[in-house]
């Protein structure tokens, strides 16, 4: 029963060998799927990592010849204006659109077109922290050519001006609120319901429309803010059209049909009103003012109106950390600096040549000497000098008053006698 009972040691060992083959069939099995998978992974990364880069220097490119763009056709439009106001009577400012027919202005705003759609383009490659700070090189580029091409001048404090307002708008993209991605029209529409993008987008309405019909035809020759303000206004309700619109291209293109939803053609007409008014008042602001001054003061109204319409869209200032809301208000504070700096001194003739010299020459005296309480012996001399002149002419006014009375006195005694009949001959 005992032999019977237990195993034979041949069974026994060919049991733990095989145990032994499969445990080690097993772990070499796990061992070589493990290391294709970390192979798998890593040439995932690395070909992730090359499309990232890559993908990234693509929309670095865009929104550089985006802004290179933008910031030329300023220049030639305004080109197109001016040679429009030499052969008409009527200029784009008072209203005229003689304009259309300059190629000059065609060619600036085939340039604007194309740096908007690489700008819009640059978003589908790069992020967005830096693609929209890039949009200020529009604003230097447009300041540069506007200085060497149509000779404006810019002073000083108006370089300063924009290199504040570029550097606080550029503050206020980096820490702003990012947006929430959008996956369709409808998701759209519901955020567009929301209390806040209502009171916001009501209250934009009617800022731009008591623009148009009061501010523009009384204030808009005088002020650059008016014609501005429209502008910026009207940009925002384009920028949140093309962003609707682009969704629904994208949800279409994965196979969703947004063009079948009424909302999609409501923000095409949007865009297409908003464009047609925005390019009339920023064409009769660049007729009236400076380039210089409208250029950046139009980036930042703008860039303001489209961060805050975004934020309360997407809602995501609740999401913000202290730190981003210390950089936004910091950006703002050196924005309205900027602005004034523009505005208040854009009339004043100040260059380098008229700043104050950093250290001041010592003055050396030729011949004077010091005295003991600092005062020069050829102060002494003008004074001396000033009190004689003013001596001579008291005395020069005196003789000549007396003279005058005592030739007045004889003539009075000399017609008196006559009257009386009598003479100084007689007398004698």
């Amino acid at each position: 029963m005992s032999a019977a009972g237990t195993s034979p040691p041949n069974v026994t060992a060919m049991t733990q060998s095989f145990s032994t083959t499969s445990h080690n069939f097993t772990f070499n099995f796990t061992t070589h799927n493990s290391t294709n998978n970390l192979t798998n992974v890593t040439a995932q990364k690395m070909s992730t990592s090359d499309k990232d880069l890559q993908d990234f220097m693509i929309g670095l490119c865009l929104a550089i010849a985006s802004s290179i763009f933008i910031g030329t056709s300023f220049i030639l439009k305004k080109l197109g204006l001016l040679r429009y106001a030499r052969k008409e009577a009527m200029r784009a400012g008072q209203g005229g659109y003689g304009y259309l027919k300059e190629w000059m202005w065609w060619t600036g705003m085939i340039l604007m077109t194309s740096g908007e759609c690489a700008n819009f383009a640059a978003y589908a490659f790069a992020p967005a922290t830096l693609v929209t700070p890039l949009g200020a090189l529009s604003v230097i580029v447009s300041a540069v050519l506007s200085a060497r091409i149509l000779k404006e001048k810019l002073n000083i404090l108006g370089k300063v001006g924009c290199v504040l307002c570029v550097l606080g708008s550029t503050m206020m993209v980096i820490h702003s609120p990012k947006e929430q991605e959008i996956h369709s029209v409808y998701d759209m529409m519901m955020k567009m319901k929301e209390p806040a993008f209502i009171v916001f987008g009501a209250i934009l309405l009617i800022v731009a429309i008591v623009s148009i019909v009061y501010f523009a035809p009384k204030y808009g020759q005088k002020n650059v803010l008016v014609y501005v303000t429209i502008c910026s206004s009207l940009g925002c309700f384009t920028v949140m059209g093309c962003k609707g619109v682009g969704t629904a291209i994208n949800a279409t293109l994965r196979g969703n049909n947004e063009f079948t939803n009424w909302m999609t053609y409501f923000l095409i007409g949007v865009i297409v009103v908003c464009i047609l008014l925005q390019l009339n008042y920023l064409n009769r602001a660049l007729d009236t003012f400076n380039t210089a001054v409208v250029t950046p003061i139009y980036y930042v109204f703008f860039t303001s109106f489209v961060i805050t319409g975004s934020a309360i869209l997407f809602q995501e200032f609740e999401k913000m950390p202290a730190l981003d809301i210390v950089g936004d208000l910091c950006g703002f504070l050196v924005i309205v600096v900027g602005i004034f700096l523009l505005n208040a001194f854009k009339d004043m003739k100040i260059s380098w040549r008229n700043l104050p010299k950093a250290a001041k020459e010592p003055e050396i005296p030729e011949t004077d000497s010091v005295g003991s309480t600092g005062v020069t012996n050829s102060t002494f001399a003008d004074i001396r000098e000033i009190e004689a002149r003013i001596s001579r002419n008291m005395s020069a006014d005196c003789i000549t008053r007396t003279i005058s009375e005592e030739s007045d006195s004889n003539e009075n005694e000399y017609s008196t006698d006559k009257h009386n009949g009598s003479s100084p001959i007689h007398e004698i």
